[in-house]
């Protein structure tokens, strides 16, 4: 199901603002710099360590393990126009999936009249490091030009390409540029993100997976929202509507626990700017511009009819007080970071330079995600006066993330390394009294103090963070019932090391043992229902169902149950790796036998 705008006050109090918390773990590493507006950096898919950087001014640079390369892979200087606003000019590019045979990437671009054109070019071979500008074909859009037609505005043009876990290429248009989507009297449609028959304001979806002598360059995927008049008559080649100018967005599909979703950053008119998520696959939706700026009615704008209802309120939304534009970025699951941090979403403003992650509460029966926290990471990334307009997040093969900035740089996220890794944390406890002790970091600087975590969960810190002073030891008083998972990190000039290993710590007074696991799980599957029953624990006093995309995991969904030993519920298609665990005031059993639950 579509969700209904909802009030993201959480977002907007705290995106990015100097509030929220400042984790310490993270720096930045350079990587290139002298760059000339650097709009966009794709990893080549012939080489781990090679990546192509797109110059807004129309180069496409090759950076080749480590060093950036005199000659360009493409110089497009003489077709595009680059100026105005800024919005202008080479804007983004994305490889085939089968770029590593076929040579084949896609490039956009403002034309000299100012529309938006997509081409594709081949390297010959798909390894070469530069390509021949004859290669170039403009994909051929309804109507018949070889262009998307824009208004004269010389803003709003969205300009990423991106190709999706389905294969297909996603391209995000801007609205047309005029303010409130209004685009003037030479223009004669006004509101083209709400229109049916405009390729504006809309992420669109195609398969170029065509010859090269096919007349239009693609092809539009039967699976599209909107073929064949469904559920309205629309361009076919509209994935979805509503949306203003989405300038960087992009899937959660590397890693382990990869959801597929779609996350787009949608740069706001003059009160909002937004992020919307969109489960894997869950096209046709209505962000709703120019009807609704994020969370509220777009100040100005009188009415307009929606192409459709409903329309589909944003992940989080943050006012001009915080930020001017939305740089979209990236879901991070690589393994260089801290545990920590796989699993959030990193995202920036353009304007004012900040940096943050969101972490992400996935609901494991509709796919939708809600903002579970917000960490403002600006400082620890080097500080809003050095990064120097955050244009776009980059990923490589292997999943790490990089900030490009119009400051001409390439920075590379990596962890703060500064101060060791403290070990061997143990305890015990008294009553409601715990005790815990730890060895100083073998290695690296002398920490000036240590941080304590601890969580409802393996790796969460959603229950308590304090420092605990510069000695390798903490007694904590007052402690309610119940299991903590708890670790300590190092801290050093406001920097903070990887955390120790994780302890298990239970409060229970008066409370002899967690209950013994729940056995005999059974499941049915019935269409999209799931039932499962399972023998209860003698000692439980509730139960808890947790599924993951492996066996043994829990990244689906944690769903307590009460003292119930049946639970009924509706799940997307694919396999769940499930079990149940029992709980009382001691803690929480081991897991029962694991069933794997298939949803088709």
């Amino acid at each position: 199901m579509h969700r209904m705008f909802v009030a993201g006050v959480c977002a907007v109090v705290c995106l990015l603002g100097l509030p929220a918390r400042v984790d310490g773990q993270l720096r930045t590493q350079l990587v290139a710099e002298g760059l000339s507006s650097p709009v966009a950096m794709v990893p080549d898919p012939t080489s781990p360590t090679r990546f192509f950087i797109v110059e807004q001014g129309g180069l496409i640079r090759v950076l080749d393990n480590g060093t950036l390369l005199d000659a360009p892979l493409l110089d497009l200087r003489p077709p595009v126009i680059h100026g105005g606003t800024g919005e202008e000019g080479l804007l983004g590019m994305a490889f085939a999936p089968d770029a590593a045979t076929s040579g084949r990437f896609f490039v956009n671009f403002t034309s000299p009249d100012r529309h938006i054109v997509v081409a594709r070019f081949r390297r010959v071979p798909a390894t070469a490091l530069t390509v021949d500008p004859a290669t170039r074909f403009d994909l051929v859009w309804p109507g018949g030009t070889p262009y998307i037609p824009h208004p004269t505005f010389s803003s709003h043009r969205g300009g990423n390409l991106v190709f999706g876990p389905d294969g297909y290429l996603y391209i995000g248009t801007g609205d047309g540029g005029g303010s409130n989507d209004d685009n003037g009297p030479s223009w004669p449609v006004n509101g083209n993100a709400q229109r049916a028959d405009k390729l504006l304001g809309k992420m669109l979806r195609i398969d170029v997976n065509v010859a090269d002598d096919h007349p239009t360059g693609y092809v539009v995927p039967s699976s599209n929202p909107f073929v064949d008049g469904q559920p309205i008559a629309a361009l076919e080649e509209i994935w979805d509507f509503g949306l203003r100018n989405p300038w960087r967005y992009s899937f959660d599909d590397v890693g382990p626990g990869a959801t597929g979703a779609l996350i787009i950053g949608d740069v706001g008119q003059g009160s909002r700017e937004e992020v919307n998520y969109e489960p894997f696959g869950g096209g046709g939706r209505n962000y709703g511009w120019r009807i609704r700026e994020g969370t509220i009615p777009t100040p100005g704008v009188g009415a307009t009819t929606p192409a459709f209802m409903p329309l589909t309120g944003p992940l989080f939304d943050y006012e001009r007080s915080i930020g001017h534009s939305v740089t979209g970025g990236y879901v991070y699951r690589g393994s260089a970071l801290p545990e920590v941090y796989r699993g959030r979403y990193f995202v920036a403003d353009f304007v004012t330079s900040r940096v943050g992650s969101v972490g992400l509460s996935i609901d494991p029966m509709t796919g939708e995600a809600t903002v579970a926290d917000i960490v403002d990471h600006t400082v620890e990334l080097a500080g809003a006066s050095t990064l120097g307009g955050v244009s776009a997040f980059a990923r490589d093969l292997q999943g790490e993330l990089y900030l490009l900035t119009f400051a001409g740089r390439v920075l590379k996220i990596v962890p703060d390394s500064l101060v060791g890794t403290p070990t061997g944390l143990g305890g015990f406890v008294t009553g409601r009294s715990v005790a815990l002790q730890w060895s100083p970091p073998p290695s690296g600087a002398t920490p000036s103090g240590y941080r304590l975590e601890a969580g409802s969960a393996p790796g969460l810190a959603d229950l308590a963070v304090f420092a605990t002073g510069p000695f390798p030891g903490v007694t904590v008083a007052d402690v309610a019932d119940g299991p903590y998972f708890v670790r300590v990190r190092a801290e050093r000039d406001g920097g903070t090391g990887a955390p120790s290993n994780e302890l298990r710590v239970v409060v229970a007074v008066g409370c002899t043992a967690p209950p013994a696991a729940p056995s005999n799980l059974t499941h049915t599957v019935g269409g999209s229902a799931v039932f499962l029953s399972w023998t209860p624990s003698p000692t439980a006093s509730g139960y808890v169902v947790e599924a993951g995309t492996e066996t043994g995991w829990r990244n689906l969904a944690i769903l307590p149950v009460g003292a119930s030993t049946t639970l009924l519920v509706d799940a997307p298609g694919g396999f769940y790796f499930v079990r149940v665990r029992g709980q009382n005031p001691c803690g929480e059993s081991d897991p029962s036998n694991e069933v794997l639950v298939n949803v088709p």
